[in-house]
C-alpha cells in the first residue's frame, strides 16, 4: 500500500474489501450505493479489458479489480480534479499495473480509444435530464448528477463504439427512464440481456435499475429477482452485505 498526501477537504475511505481505500472529497461528489451495486452486477472474465465511462474517483475500476479477473481496467473521467483523485487512489492501492485513469470526454471516447477494443464497458452516468433548475451547472456535483456534459445516448453510443462484438455493457440508472434506456440501447445494437430492479425496502418503489446489454446480441432479456437494500432501517439485507464483501 503506497502513501499519498491528501489535499484540503479530501478524506480517505476504507472500501472494506481486500484492504482497498479510496480518496474522496465530500465537497465535490462521493460514490454511492449505485456504484457498489454496479460493480457487483457487472461481470468481467479472466483477461478482459474493461472501460468505465464517467469513472469519477475511480470507484468502479478499483472495486472490480478485486472482484474480477480483468487484466486491465480503464476509467474515463472528464473532471480534472476527480481524475486526479482517482489516479492517486490507484497509486495508493498499488494498482498501477491493472487500473489506469484517463481524463477525457465520454463523447470523444471513440477517438481516445480504439474501436471495438474492450470486452466490457461499465457506466454509472448522470441520471437527471439536462441541467434544468440547476443554479450552477458547472459545479462538480451537478456534472455528476445531471446530463450537463453527456446524455444517456452519448454514454450508450460510446459504449457501442468501444465494445467488441459480443462485448457486455453494464449500467446503473433510474427506473423512470427505463423505456428510454431500452430504446437507445436497441438503437445502438447493445441488446438488453439482463435487468435487475433495486428497491430501498420491500414495500417501496424501485430506486435503481441495473442493466446488461450485449453488443450485437439477440433480442431476449432475463429479469432477475428484485434486489432489496434494507430489511429494516439502517440494516442491510444479506444480499447487500454480500455485495459489499462484509
Amino acid at each position: 500500500m503506497g502513501t499519498i498526501e491528501l489535499k484540503d477537504s479530501e478524506r480517505l475511505d476504507d472500501l472494506q474489501r481486500n484492504g482497498l481505500k479510496i480518496i474522496q472529497d465530500p465537497e465535490r461528489f462521493c460514490f454511492g450505493m449505485d456504484a457498489v451495486l454496479l460493480s457487483g452486477f457487472a461481470n468481467a472474465k479472466e483477461g478482459d479489458r474493461v472501460l468505465d465511462l464517467g469513472t469519477g474517483t475511480g470507484i468502479i475500476p478499483i472495486l472490480m479489480s478485486a472482484k474480477t479477473g480483468a487484466r486491465e481496467l480503464i476509467g474515463l473521467e472528464i473532471q480534472e480534479e476527480s481524475a486526479d483523485m482517482a489516479r492517486r487512489s490507484v497509486r495508493l492501492n498499488d494498482l498501477e499495473d491493472k487500473v489506469k485513469i484517463v481524463q477525457g470526454d465520454i463523447k470523444e471516447a471513440g477517438q481516445i480509444f480504439d474501436a471495438a477494443f474492450f470486452d466490457v464497458v461499465t457506466s454509472n452516468p448522470p441520471y437527471m435530464i439536462n441541467s434544468h433548475g440547476l443554479q450552477n451547472p458547472d459545479a462538480p456535483k451537478a456534472i455528476a448528477r445531471h446530463e450537463v456534459c453527456c446524455s444517456l445516448e452519448d454514454v450508450v453510443a460510446a459504449a457501442a463504439r468501444c465494445l467488441k462484438s459480443g462485448g457486455k455493457f453494464y449500467m446503473v440508472h433510474r427506473p423512470f427512464r427505463l423505456a428510454e434506456i431500452m430504446v437507445v440501447m436497441h438503437e445502438y445494437k447493445l441488446e438488453p440481456k439482463r435487468m435487475q430492479l433495486v428497491y430501498p425496502f420491500v414495500d417501496k418503489e424501485p430506486s435503481m435499475v441495473l442493466i446488461e446489454g450485449a453488443r450485437g446480441g439477440k433480442s431476449r432479456i432475463t429479469v432477475e429477482k428484485p434486489l432489496i437494500i434494507y430489511e429494516a432501517p439502517g440494516k442491510y439485507t444479506p444480499e447487500i452485505y454480500d455485495i459489499y464483501g462484509y
